[in-house]
């Protein structure tokens, strides 16, 4: 019997992967990974390890995961070390734990290596702290794909009024209803608005709003997947505490050179 470990790449800088992840890239017989995962993560393999893409892109699935559990559990039973490589982390929105269990249900030893999430990282990358003693003692990972009915009111209403942070992933489609909801639900509209779109990477590049004008501005700045957005009173510390060179600022630093 081989082993199946739901390993975290993290969040899109190779240098943020983890050792322990790292070394069991290293150490795999074959490797599913999926579309948000940095390439050059890859060069860790060994020579002949199984490299299987298993990419996703918003509404439109390269593998069904019913596909990716079957083969997981089909190659570890044949006796492989088997990786499924997952960007941030396997169990924030990555559907590690549903791999996970139907690795127990087949008699699979399974481990997880958790990997930095992209709603603490990019937001770090981008100069905002999620938390902050005078700004933020709290803050909330939340999925952009949220149901209506009156079980989420009574969510929204909590997210708007009991947290100070919002960390929200695969929103960018869905802003003009988060806007709504926040606000209905009494968060106030002028809080500020980050989008981070690839966060930690060269290609990173933040564009600011409030909740009141998020869903014009992302249309007027073309904001697109995949884009991490942070709302709250910590948006604002990026002015003060923006370290990282976005690719923006460089083509600006550039053409203010010729």
């Amino acid at each position: 019997m081989g082993k199946i470990w739901l390993v975290g790449a993290g969040p899109g800088d190779p240098d943020l992967l983890t050792v322990k992840a790292m070394k069991t890239i290293e150490q795999a017989d074959v490797i599913l990974y999926d579309r948000l995962i940095n390439q050059e993560i890859l060069q860790y393999a060994k020579p002949g390890a199984e490299l299987i893409f298993c990419g996703k892109l918003p509404k439109h699935h390269f593998v069904q995961q019913d596909t990716i559990n079957f083969l997981l559990v089909q190659h570890a039973k044949q006796g492989k070390q088997v990786v499924r490589l997952k960007g941030g982390d396997p169990f924030i929105f990555g559907r590690g734990g549903e791999e996970a269990a139907f690795a127990v249900r087949h008699d699979v030893p399974f481990e997880v290596i958790p990997g930095i999430t992209s709603g603490i990282a990019a937001p770090a990358y981008a100069g905002i702290p999620v938390t902050h003693r005078d700004y933020s003692a709290s803050f909330a990972i939340v999925t952009g794909h949220r149901k209506e009915g009156a079980e989420e009111e009574d969510k929204w209403e909590a997210l708007a009024k009991g947290i100070d942070t919002l960390a929200i992933y695969m929103g960018v489609s869905n802003l003009a209803y988060i806007e709504e909801q926040l606000i209905r639900h009494g968060k106030n509209p002028n809080t500020p608005v980050a989008f981070i779109h690839w966060g930690t990477t060269e290609t990173q590049h933040t564009v600011t709003a409030t909740l009141q004008t998020m869903t014009e501005t992302a249309q007027l700045e073309d904001v697109k997947n995949p884009s991490m957005i942070i709302i709250g009173e910590v948006v604002r510390l990026r002015d003060e505490l923006q370290w990282f060179k976005e690719s923006s600022e460089e083509r600006r630093l550039h053409e203010a050179m010729i």
